[in-house]
């Protein structure tokens, strides 16, 4: 019985491996297609060709890891490959705006950290084996949260310039003036 227990949880993590590698191949066809769209700004395009170098990389150790844990036959959920066909289709066609569709792959770099951190607590009360199988992808939730704080840099600059046509203020006295803002959100927040 616990022979059996201990292959359902192999397999449940085998398969949320396999959901991972198809977000993260999700990350990288949309860093593909966005890439043209944002070529007449060197730092964000500079950003996001280093993401895309990055998950490139990060898709190979994904996909190693899958191999030592032994789950090359797991397929993604029916949900994710929905997902993943939806985006495709959301971020290919002209309904969304340049920030809208960066915000979507935001979320999908959150949904990247998540799934690998959720592997990574599973793979803790699983056994010494998967801890070790699992080990590389540390790295890869790693530079994956990474990326998520740089896209909120990325989605400020291009979501002021949608509004406004004209770039954020990054100065000094900005970026007070929004730390002032956040702390007031939380006192606000503390007192009701």
């Amino acid at each position: 019985m616990v022979v059996a227990l201990d292959d359902t949880k192999r397999s449940a993590i085998a398969t949320e491996l396999a959901d991972l590698k198809a977000i993260q191949e999700l990350l990288i066809a949309n860093e593909q297609k966005v890439l043209p769209a944002v070529s007449n700004d060197q730092e964000i395009s500079k950003r996001l060709n280093d993401f895309l170098k990055d998950d490139q990389e990060n898709l190979t150790v994904i996909e190693e890891v899958i191999s030592k844990f032994g789950g090359g036959s797991a397929q993604p959920r029916d949900t994710i490959r929905q997902y993943v066909e939806q985006v495709n289709r959301i971020i290919d066609g002209n309904e969304l705006t340049l920030y809208q569709k960066a915000s979507i792959h935001e979320r999908i770099k959150h949904q990247a950290v998540m799934t690998g951190l959720i592997i990574h607590k599973a793979a803790q009360v699983v056994g010494d084996d998967v801890k070790e199988a699992i080990g590389p992808l540390n790295q890869v939730n790693f530079e994956n949260r990474a990326h998520q704080e740089q896209l909120k840099g990325v989605l400020e600059v291009l979501g002021t310039r949608e509004l406004t046509g004209q770039d954020p203020d990054q100065g000094v006295w900005a970026r007070t003036q929004d730390a002032v803002a956040a702390l007031r959100g939380v006192f606000d927040g503390l007192t009701k």
